[in-house]
């Protein structure tokens, strides 16, 4: 059974420190390490890379939350001073990635990168990164599944269920489920590499077709997902995802096809 032991991790005077930011800085901190030492020995340029990585977290960040807010304008649009509170949680992958990405690339292109490696050189960032992320999940009590009776069940505080499953106590913890699906995910882009050599782009695309998957079969049992209609939009954007990550690596077999 896993229980919480709360948001804050430590007070110094005024200052509060949230677990929440404590594993999204590390999460940055260990991805912007790997990505370096990726980038070191595949010969493209660390400074650049990392110069177009921080404003990829910084754009990644904003649309993270912009993603959270938008789909939750319900709530956001009653406590307007709650939208720069960032500390308490909600930022949406899909949003920051989306966001995220675009910026890189834009940031990538200026500085002369070569695109497709240096998403090669990422994507395993990316994916460990998200792996250590989602435990800030498990310290604001959020992101979690349906009722369950399981070994590994989640323990939610009362003022943290959901209206309908108030009398529940424990969850299914899917922010357990899904860290341990990206370090999977990292594990196979790292074993993968070696064999996709000469198919640039190749293990970004993979990720993106792995991480959505995953994402895709976890969101089923998800208690806050965002909706439109009758779908729940993070599986809209995973099944989007997969069919990026397909049409990318089509595109890349017949373009190696072509040259060769």
């Amino acid at each position: 059974m896993f229980r919480s032991p709360g948001a804050i991790a430590f007070q110094v005077g005024p200052l509060t420190i949230r677990w929440y930011g404590i594993l999204m800085a590390a999460a940055i901190l260990v991805g912007f390490w790997l990505a370096d030492r990726e980038a070191k020995r595949e010969g493209i340029n660390p400074d650049k890379l990392l110069n177009a990585g921080q404003w990829a977290v910084i754009a990644g960040l904003i649309g993270a939350r912009l993603y959270e807010v938008v789909f939750n304008w319900d709530y956001y649009g009653r406590h307007l001073s709650k939208i720069p509170a960032v500390w308490e949680g909600g930022l949406a992958i899909h949003g920051g990635l989306i966001l995220g990405i675009l910026a890189g690339l834009w940031v990538g292109r200026r500085e002369g990168l070569p695109i497709l490696r240096c998403l090669d050189v990422v994507a395993p960032s990316l994916a460990i990164g998200q792996a250590i992320g989602r435990w800030g999940n498990f310290f604001n009590e959020e992101a979690f599944g349906t009722p369950t009776s399981l070994p590994w069940k989640l323990y939610i505080s009362p003022q943290n269920r959901p209206l309908p499953f108030a009398s529940s106590e424990y969850f299914h913890p899917t922010f357990l489920y899904e860290s341990l699906w990206d370090l999977g995910v990292f594990v196979a882009l790292i074993a993968l590499r070696r064999r996709l050599v000469g198919r640039s782009g190749a293990v970004f695309f993979l990720y993106i077709g792995l991480y959505s998957v995953g994402r895709f079969l976890i969101e089923s049992i998800r208690l806050d997902s965002f909706w439109l209609g009758p779908f729940r939009v993070p599986q809209l954007a995973s099944v989007a995802g997969v069919g990026l990550a397909v049409a990318g690596l089509l595109y890349l077999r017949s373009h190696r096809r072509v040259a060769a």
